[in-house]
């Protein structure tokens, strides 16, 4: 029966995890598709390309991984000491480098002043953030 991740999920116990993802439907990764007589290697390269840029975001190494035929699988060290020693600049900087983030973070980024009344609101999107940088999920 699957359970809520938030109850496999232990940092207290360990960092590292291992992780499976499979594609559904006979569909292929990798590999010739005996079905369709199709090959799909081309991917592999990407996939693994894909693996390592975010392992350069977010502060979660890859310990070990396999792209197979139909799924893939990684071994993840989550590494907390790293995204709590980032400044706030830090982790805004992180996240933007795959998402937008808000205006507000923008403007933070850019390192205009921020309005007395909008720094809770960016400190909260700053926790958020750095919470986000380091959750498998």
């Amino acid at each position: 029966m699957p359970r809520a991740r938030s109850t496999l999920i232990s940092l207290e116990d360990t960092p590292y995890y291992h992780c499976c993802s499979r594609v559904v439907r006979r569909a292929y990764l990798c590999g010739d598709d005996k079905y369709t007589g199709r090959n799909y290697d081309h991917r592999r390269g990407w996939v693994e390309a894909q693996i390592l840029k975010l392992t350069e975001v977010f502060a979660i190494d890859v310990a070990a991984y396999a792209v197979m035929s139909n799924h893939l699988h990684v071994v993840l060290y989550i590494d907390l000491e790293m995204v709590n020693a980032w400044s706030d600049r830090e982790v805004v900087e992180q996240w933007h480098r795959l998402f937008r983030g808000t205006d507000l973070t923008q403007k933070f980024a850019k390192g205009d002043v921020i309005e007395e009344c909008m720094v809770a609101l960016l400190k909260h999107s700053i926790a958020t953030y750095r919470s986000r940088l380091s959750d498998i999920s």
